[in-house]
């Protein structure tokens, strides 16, 4: 198998981020269908062992692991290229898209389109919820720890890291009591039998980039703790450490390092800090930029792209003349203060993850952990559901009518197999319809 070139592999990236809907789970089955199946750049081991040590670490798990395949492929370069290239059509995107909704989001067109957006995103998330319990709860220790997970969040409000770690000691210890109900299983299509080797294959040997060097880990650690350091020491000098801009720098930092099992795991984290702690924007908003981040390319963790914007141009901090402008530096810093950890710990940790193929050890925390963001993921829906079917509060009126929207997403996803872009697209239409209704 001959080795793709460094150009080849940044025009796919750059198209990845172009074509990347779906989420997580689309966008990690769309690299596996084009690296693993198509271009046999990777095998489908190597592929899985990649992501497994993705979904371990806090942050987005497919940037992160189009960041390890660039890194594996193509070095540090390669791997700072394609993380980046995965998430900058969707940054700018949401930048201009938070502008639209900012400025004339309040018109009974885009009022009546959210209005169905809204039910919509329930639905997705608790199909999510389905889609990945169907893929990795299969025996009662997993089930058990998903279960466990949702009571903690829902009835004790226990913060994500104590769950994280809970679960990662019930896999450490389940791997050594019950090892075969804490294997990692396949979770996408494997690779027909019979093709051609993979350009980095089960056998194949770390490249020489992708041995483990002390000096160069240090390297790593210390160009990424700089990077960090400078800009926040710059918002710190000009504006104060109480300034709405350090703030957020501040939270978006703590919400990449602390919060585990991707974009859903982390919604309701970054909801308790930017809606109820800092009051940065409203619950209806925060469900609105999660609507268009499922309706944009890359991450869904770009969110965080919509809430920064938009609590900046709430708060006017650069002045009330500067909303837009505020806006767009606010979105800009988030988004580095956010993606900043995960080519550190790609590009620090890449070197001791090559050596831990087939090792328990390392895998069993993992099974243990993804299984607990199912139970995560449940309590986001029950979080959206209270707020869409109860608008006003749940001592208001119930609506029935986004209720039934969010039925009709939920019967077109999980029993017509339905596309998240088309139920989003008619979900919006019958909430503006619904603006005709007396």
């Amino acid at each position: 198998m001959a080795p793709p070139s460094l150009r080849e592999a940044l025009a796919f990236w750059l198209k990845l981020g172009f074509v990347s809907f779906g989420g997580p789970a689309g966008q990690i089955a769309l690299m596996h269908q084009e690296l693993v199946e198509r271009r046999r750049w990777i095998s489908e081991r190597r592929f899985l062992h990649a992501l497994n040590y993705c979904m371990l670490l806090p942050g987005p798990e497919a940037q992160q692991l189009a960041t390890y395949l660039g890194w594996l492929l193509h070095r540090s370069a390669g791997g700072i290229a394609a993380g980046a290239l995965f998430v900058l059509p969707s940054l700018l995107l949401l930048i201009a898209l938070a502008w639209l909704y900012m400025a004339y989001g309040q018109t009974p067109l885009l009022a009546g389109l959210f209005y169905g957006i809204k039910p919509a995103v329930t639905a997705i998330v608790a199909h999510a919820a389905w889609r990945i319990g169907t893929r990795t709860l299969h025996n009662p220790a997993l089930w058990a720890i998903a279960v466990a997970a949702f009571i903690a969040l829902f009835a004790f409000n226990l913060p994500f890291p104590a769950i994280v770690v809970g679960a990662a000691l019930l896999g450490l210890l389940g791997g050594r009591i019950w090892p075969a109900r804490f294997a990692v299983a396949g979770g996408h299509a494997h690779a027909a039998s019979g093709t051609a080797p993979a350009f980095i294959d089960d056998d194949t040997p770390p490249p020489p980039h992708a041995r483990f060097k002390a000096s160069r880990l240090a390297g790593i650690m210390l160009i990424g703790l700089l990077l960090w350091a400078l800009p926040m020491g710059m918002l710190s000098l000009l504006f104060g450490w109480s300034h709405l801009l350090t703030q957020m720098g501040w939270f978006f930092t703590k919400a990449a390092l602390l919060t585990f099992g991707g974009a859903y795991a982390v919604l309701p984290y970054v909801y308790q800090g930017a809606v109820v702690h800092f009051g940065w924007l409203s619950a209806p908003q925060m469900i609105d930029g999660l609507a268009l981040g499922e309706t944009t390319p890359g991450p869904l963790i770009m969110v965080v792209t919509f809430v920064a914007f938009v609590g900046a141009w709430n708060h006017a901090p650069l002045g009330p003349e500067a909303t837009a402008v505020a806006g767009v530096l606010a979105a800009l810093l988030v988004t580095w203060f956010t993606f900043l950890p995960s080519f550190v710990f790609i590009l620090a940790g890449g070197p001791l993850v090559e050596r831990t193929h087939r090792d328990l050890k390392f895998t069993a925390p993992l099974t243990a952990i993804t299984a607990a963001v199912v139970g995560v993921i449940v309590n986001l829906a029950v979080f959206f559901a209270a707020h869409v079917f109860w608008p006003h509060g749940q001592d208001g009126a119930f609506d029935p009518l986004a209720a039934g929207i969010a039925l009709a997403a939920a019967v077109a996803l999980f029993r017509l197999k339905a596309n998240v872009m088309a139920v989003i697209a008619v979900c919006a239409a019958l909430g503006w319809l619904t603006r005709f209704l007396p």
